[in-house]
């Protein structure tokens, strides 16, 4: 299944996408997107339902964050070997584990606001895992029990407020905008292989990110097991897995995002995301 939220920021209403493609309401089945509506008893009810009897969902309006109620946004730095070398980096023997603000999620259509000071904004395209159950102390055999789906995300991150400054990573990844996701969360039973996805990215038209889950250093699995070493995994939380070579940083001389440009990115069959870049002061 592809699930979506839409309607205004803040006033989103839970929805999916029918096998004729047409976005159907379920508002009145779900509460939203979030939380318990992701157990797999939850998903196995609303997988049941008759879609096409369901109401349709007004068109034009706004795809918002697919996934509500994020309790936490954990990330993965450099888990590509080839992105690792672009940023001058040694591939990590376990994984970099950082953090994104919850209050960075947007729709992944909205625009990307490039925050005030801003000289370095960057994109970075990836693979975000949603759990769906909670883990804790899980081994790899089993972590797969607890994943919900996956949706696209763009890793949205200002260099200069990341690395050049004290502190860790979380600060040049948690402006506002910095973390669209969707257009749906698409179940884990319609990605067979999370490990063998195509995912891109272009700026005005030029393709800068080409690359495949493949190549991770620590695939879906192992991650979901190793973080629930150190944290509980709620349903609900998000995993973004890293992203592959191809990001601003790594051109030569390196490129950032300007206002007026327009960025697009995708995965195979999860879909894909629209965002054009604005200064803050334009959305004063």
């Amino acid at each position: 299944m592809k699930l979506f939220r839409y309607g205004p920021t803040g006033g989103e209403r839970p929805g999916l996408v029918a096998a004729d493609g047409t976005l159907r309401d379920l508002s009145g089945i779900v509460p939203d997107i979030a939380g318990a509506t992701l157990l797999p008893e939850s998903l196995a009810m609303i997988a049941a339902l008759d879609h096409k009897a369901l109401p349709a969902a007004p068109e034009g309006t706004r795809i918002g964050a697919c996934v509500g109620g994020v309790g936490k946004v954990i990330c993965i730095g450099l888990n590509y070997a080839d992105h690792a070398a672009e940023a001058g980096a040694s591939v990590p023997v376990e994984p970099i584990v950082f953090m994104k603000a919850t209050s960075a999620l947007c729709g992944p259509n909205d625009g990307i606001i490039i925050p005030k000071n801003s000289q370095k904004t960057d994109w970075e395209v990836e693979l975000a895992v949603v759990i769906g159950r909670e883990a804790r102390y899980v081994d790899e055999a089993s972590a797969m029990d607890h994943v919900a789906g996956y949706c696209v995300t763009n890793d949205v991150s200002e260099r200069a407020f990341q690395m050049e400054g004290t502190g860790q990573w979380v600060k040049g990844k948690s402006a506002d905008s910095f973390g669209p996701i969707g257009p749906w969360m698409v179940t884990k039973d319609e990605v067979p292989d999370p490990q063998n996805l195509r995912l891109w990215l272009e700026v005005d038209g030029h393709r800068y990110q080409d690359g495949s889950t493949k190549t991770m250093v620590f695939g879906v699995a192992y991650l979901v097991a190793y973080l629930s070493k150190f944290m509980t995994l709620q349903p609900g939380d998000i995993i973004s897995t890293g992203t592959p070579p191809g990001v601003g940083l790594g051109q030569k001389p390196p490129v950032y995002l300007k206002p007026g440009q327009v960025v697009r990115l995708g995965i195979d069959g999860l879909g894909e995301q629209t965002q054009k870049v604005v200064a803050y002061e334009s959305t004063l």
